[in-house]
């Protein structure tokens, strides 16, 4: 027994509403696509998992977030794919997949064919297990990937208000799910290996900013050091975590967030493999021409760096679902992907936003007492990467911009004093003449240099004055 569609996404994911929507509004005929997803529900915004959802009073729950409204688009309810003739098979997972005979094998025994394969598999949360530590499935220990996680979440979190929670690792979901256990009146402490929190993308300037703010919400933090054992009671529940450094923490629960790992083993063997995920060009299309590669799986040519990265982030689902559709359906009129890497998070009420690359020497400016403050990351010379806290929608632009637009610096102490300014102007400047080559985007001509010149200082001046000025009529 089988099924044949024209199309077929793999995941369930946020890629795949925002590819189904995509590929609807192209015109697709009714029947010729199916999804194929191990969740028993219609993709959702998986943001709203660590936020919305772990809130304790009016919280986020289906279908208020199903895809695609974390685009401020459609909301995609099993309704719409009836309407759309949008085949759902869910709940169940792929066995294996025949990439040369285009068949999927499903975990029911069914096998589904295609003509074309967006793969759109995510990834899945590290276990404990894979780093020595037993207890992951003590009913006090939590992840946070899916649906079930977080509904089983929330009901730990309601069994411990008043209580201790552990929160294992200092990444997007330690800080996130942190803050919610705070909010939910239990106290926290975080517990990881690296100097400073968010070590990844953060400073420690910046990380300090944070790490004081969630001390100030009652939040400890032991770094520096893992987890080497649980204690657990009669009944198997957790009491206690024990640090590699001797260090015993009793508690109600645990919250475990130590990374992911890209859903790549239906396809080894069969593709290219790189940097953890599946290789793709800048259609994403994979090493076999009919297979198409989205989201956390995909290893994609950054443009603006020249070179391949593998980003883990809910804009890239977004942004490479629709893409891959694009040059799927309109492949003469689709160009290669230019992604401007994209970070966010908002916990408590801070709120902030990341674009491009954080490598190169780190340029802080702003309010680090409780104002807007942000970085720039400046490498050979070039704005390549830029944070802001507590900016407003013109300025999360401006700072995309600005960070897209790789300006050329030759005065660092400049840039740090005009801070936001800078952005604001750059901004507003038009394009570079750029061509690519085999290897790499090159600017030919670069737009402006900050420049010993009396001109130059003169005009950024006049530009950051005028900005400041408009500011302050906006706040009379």
């Amino acid at each position: 027994m089988g099924r044949a569609f024209v199309y077929v996404i793999l995941g369930g994911g946020v890629a795949a509403g925002y590819a189904a929507l995509e590929f609807s509004r192209r015109g697709i005929s009714h029947g010729d696509l199916c999804i194929i997803s191990e969740e028993p529900v219609v993709p959702y915004e998986r943001p709203a998992l660590s936020k919305g959802f772990l809130l304790p009073e009016a919280p986020a729950r289906l279908p208020s977030f199903h895809t695609c409204v974390g685009a401020s688009d459609e909301r995609l309810t099993p309704k719409w794919y009836r309407e759309h003739g949008i085949e759902l098979v869910l709940g169940t997972g792929v066995k294996s997949a025949d990439l040369r005979r285009k068949t999927l094998l499903t975990a029911t025994g069914e096998t589904i064919s295609y003509k074309i394969l967006i793969i759109a598999t995510g990834a899945r949360a590290l276990k404990l297990e894979e780093f020595g530590v037993t207890g992951s499935d003590a009913e006090n220990v939590c992840y946070l990937r899916n649906l079930a996680d977080a509904t089983r979440l929330v009901d730990v979190m309601q069994s411990c208000v008043g209580g201790n929670a552990v929160v294992i690792g200092g990444g997007y979901i330690g800080m996130e799910c942190a803050a919610s256990l705070v909010i939910n009146r239990i106290k926290v402490t975080m517990v990881f290996p690296e100097a400073h929190c968010m070590a990844r993308l953060f400073t420690p300037k910046i990380a300090e900013y944070y790490e004081e703010y969630y001390k100030s919400r009652g939040v400890e933090f032991i770094k520096g050091t893992v987890l080497s054992s649980f204690e657990n009671d009669s009944d198997g529940k957790v009491t206690a975590v024990v640090l590699r450094d001797g260090t015993r923490l009793p508690t109600d629960m645990v919250v475990v967030g130590i990374g992911i790992r890209a859903n790549t083993s239906l396809f080894e063997g069969q593709l290219t493999m790189e940097k953890g995920g599946i290789k793709v060009n800048g259609r994403l299309q994979t090493s076999n021409s009919s297979v198409y590669a989205v989201g956390d799986v995909a290893a994609f040519p950054v443009k603006l760096f020249g070179e391949v990265r593998r980003l883990e982030h809910v804009d890239l689902a977004r942004q490479s679902a629709r893409h891959a559709v694009a040059a799927i359906m309109a492949p003469d009129k689709t160009g290669d992907f230019d992604y401007l890497p994209f970070f966010y998070s908002r916990v408590f009420t801070l709120s902030w936003q990341f674009f491009g690359d954080n490598v190169g020497e780190v340029i802080h400016y702003g309010d680090f007492s409780g104002g807007p403050f942000g970085a720039y990351w400046v490498n050979n010379g070039h704005v390549v990467g830029a944070f802001l806290e507590g900016g407003n929608k013109e300025e999360y632009e401006a700072i995309a911009k600005a960070t897209k637009l790789k300006p050329l610096v030759t005065d660092i102490a400049e840039l740090e004093r005009q801070g936001l300014d800078f952005a604001m102007w750059a901004s507003r400047q038009p394009s570079p003449t750029v061509h690519v080559s085999t290897s790499s985007l090159i600017v030919e001509k670069p737009m402006y240099a900050w420049h010993a010149t009396a001109g130059v200082v003169m005009a950024a001046s006049i530009a950051a004055f005028a900005y400041w000025y408009g500011r302050r009529r906006k706040r009379w």
